[in-house]
């Protein structure tokens, strides 16, 4: 009994040690597999329908766009150049013509114009919008490229502090990535370590060819100087981990003096809040309503009373929105 039960036990130990030396061979390649998590737009749907829509007739166009590929991809925006461009095209065409159309009507209707001036002005808003379109269209992958670069410098101390644990720990540059693009609470370059594990194991890449195109496509500076930096130090055979261990310590100090800086900045820009929305409305809105009440103090056409209106339900609100818009755009994420 004794021996059977011996022998049984064999079989499955041999049978269990069979299952995990197949799953250990799996595993790797489902590692470095392409993650599953991508980078959505809201303007996939509406650019292809359009570039369908459009064709090759966008060809055109595209000398006038030249600066537009670069930002496109520095944006991350997964959106073709030139879908985008017939997007642009197009949609510029869809706002103009109703925004034309209203304001003609409404200068007919309700102010009685004559129908040549209502035609002139109606070609001249159409103009002005066409071309604030145009430029909205054309400043929006600058805007995007210009928050992912603030983004990833914020967050470059703990990608770059993460990526050195795992290279101290033996663990090699492709594996580094997919961990990166992997995370539960991903960082801001997560994205990028997305893009190298693609063009690695769909496009068949080494890891330094990935590298190189993701330095290429990054808007941070800083980010694609690590790369670059990493790149060399695999060509070299250098020291993978101390070389981030020491970019992470650089980084930290930079956040320390950013964060010491930003508090300066702070402090001054409460002050100027204290001064220009807080202080500088309230006299002025007391003189208003003192000249109101004396029945006097207008500017040309406009009445104390008027000019109080504006001050109170236009100037202070319009003010605190670029208040903070301008704070939002100095304060880091971290």
């Amino acid at each position: 009994m004794r021996n059977q039960l011996a022998d049984k036990l064999g079989i499955v130990k041999k049978h269990l040690e069979a299952q995990l030396q197949k799953l250990s061979i799996k595993l790797p390649m489902l590692k470095l597999g392409v993650p599953e998590k991508e980078d959505k737009t809201d303007l996939e749907k509406p650019t292809a329908m359009v570039y369908q829509l459009m064709g090759d007739k966008s060809a055109r166009f595209l000398p006038l766009f030249k600066d537009l590929d670069l930002n496109l991809q520095k944006s991350g925006l997964k959106v073709n150049f030139k879908a985008y461009v017939s997007l642009t095209i197009v949609a510029s065409f869809l706002i103009t013509l109703p925004v034309s159309i209203v304001t003609s009507l409404l200068l007919f209707s309700i102010l009685n114009m004559p129908i040549v001036s209502v035609l002139l002005f109606g070609v001249g808003v159409a103009l002005f919008t066409w071309v604030l379109s145009i430029l909205g269209f054309y400043l929006y992958p600058i805007y995007r490229a210009d928050e992912r670069k603030r983004e990833l410098d914020d967050e470059l101390p703990f990608t770059a502090g993460y990526m050195a644990i795992l290279a101290s720990a033996g663990v090699s540059p492709e594996k580094i990535f997919y961990s990166l693009s992997t995370l539960k609470s991903p960082l801001a370059a997560s994205s990028e370590a997305r893009d190298a594990v693609k063009h690695i194991n769909l496009f068949g890449l080494d890891v330094i060819s990935a590298l190189e195109k993701v330095s290429s496509r990054t808007p941070s500076e800083k980010l694609r100087d690590t790369i670059e930096g990493m790149i060399s130090t695999i060509h070299t055979g250098g020291n993978l981990g101390a070389f981030l261990r020491e970019k992470f310590k650089t980084y930290m100090k930079l956040k320390r003096l950013a964060l010491k800086k930003y508090a300066d900045n702070l402090s001054v820009l409460s002050e100027v809040y204290v001064t220009l929305l807080l202080t500088g409305p309230l006299l002025l809105i007391i003189m208003l309503s003192v000249m109101a009440m004396l029945g006097g103090g207008g500017l040309g056409v406009f009445s104390s009373g008027l000019l109080l209106d504006v001050v109170t339900y236009i100037g202070i609100p319009v003010c605190a929105i670029i208040f903070l818009i301008i704070l939002d755009s100095t304060s880091p994420k971290w």
